[in-house]
C-alpha cells in the first residue's frame, strides 16, 4: 500500500491497477470490492488492458458493482482488442454464451482462436469443442483433435480425455481400440497421462 498509493493518486495506471487488485484480494488492506473497482477503473480509463480485463471480470461477478454482463463485454473488448488473451477467452465465452451480447458462435470463434493462438490452454480446448460440434466453423474433427492436442500438451486434462477418445473412436485421428481398453481401466489422472501419451505418439 505504501509503494503504489503515492503512484496511484499521481495517476500512474500501473500503480492503480496494483492498488484495485490489493483491495480485490485483500492483501496489505481490508478487501473491499468496491474500492477495487474504483482503482481498477481509474487504469482503465487510462487504457490498461489488464485493468480493463478484471474490471470486466468485476462486472460480470457483480463484485463491488451491480452485476452488469453488457458492462463486462465492454471491458473484456477494451483489453481484447489490445491483445489479451484472457479477455479474448472470456469475450468468446460471453459470446458462446450470450451473456451481455446476442450470442454468436462465430464471434466466440474468432475470441477464442485469437486467445487460442497465444497458447491459452481453455480457448485451444474450447475452439476444439467448436470444431467438433460445429458451432461458429464446419464441424471438422482433425481441427478439433488439432486444438485438443495443444492444450493436452500444456496438460489441460479435459482436452487430454477428448484427444484420447478421439483416437478411440477414429475421429479426426488414426483409430486404435487398444489405448481405450487401457484407458478404461486407469484412475482418471493415470487415464489422462497414458491417453496423452499415446495421442503424442500417434499424432506424427
Amino acid at each position: 500500500m505504501s509503494l503504489w498509493r503515492p503512484l496511484a493518486d499521481q495517476g500512474d495506471a500501473y500503480a492503480q491497477f496494483n492498488l484495485g487488485l490489493m483491495y480485490s484480494k485483500g492483501e496489505g488492506v481490508t478487501e473491499n470490492d468496491a474500492e477495487a473497482v474504483t482503482w481498477f477503473r481509474k487504469a482503465a480509463d487510462q487504457g490498461n488492458a489488464i485493468a480493463q480485463f478484471n474490471l470486466g471480470n468485476m462486472y460480470a461477478k457483480g463484485a463491488g458493482v451491480t452485476e452488469n454482463d453488457a458492462e463486462a463485454v465492454k471491458w473484456y473488448r477494451k483489453a481484447a482488442d489490445q491483445g489479451d488473451a484472457y479477455a479474448q477467452f472470456n469475450l468468446g465465452n460471453m459470446y458462446a454464451k450470450g451473456e451481455g451480447v446476442t450470442e454468436n458462435d462465430a464471434e466466440a470463434v474468432k475470441w477464442y482462436r485469437k486467445a487460442a493462438d497465444q497458447g491459452d490452454a481453455y480457448a485451444q480446448f474450447n475452439l476444439g469443442l467448436m470444431y467438433s460440434k460445429g458451432e461458429g466453423v464446419t464441424e471438422n474433427d482433425a481441427e478439433a483433435a488439432k486444438w485438443y492436442r495443444k492444450a493436452a500438451d500444456q496438460g489441460d486434462a479435459s482436452a487430454q480425455s477428448k484427444l484420447g477418445f478421439m483416437y478411440g473412436t477414429g475421429e479426426g485421428v488414426p483409430e486404435n481400440y487398444v489405448q481405450c481398453e487401457i484407458a478404461s481401466n486407469l484412475d482418471p489422472l493415470s487415464k489422462s497421462e497414458q491417453l496423452l501419451d499415446y495421442a503424442r505418439k500417434y499424432s506424427d
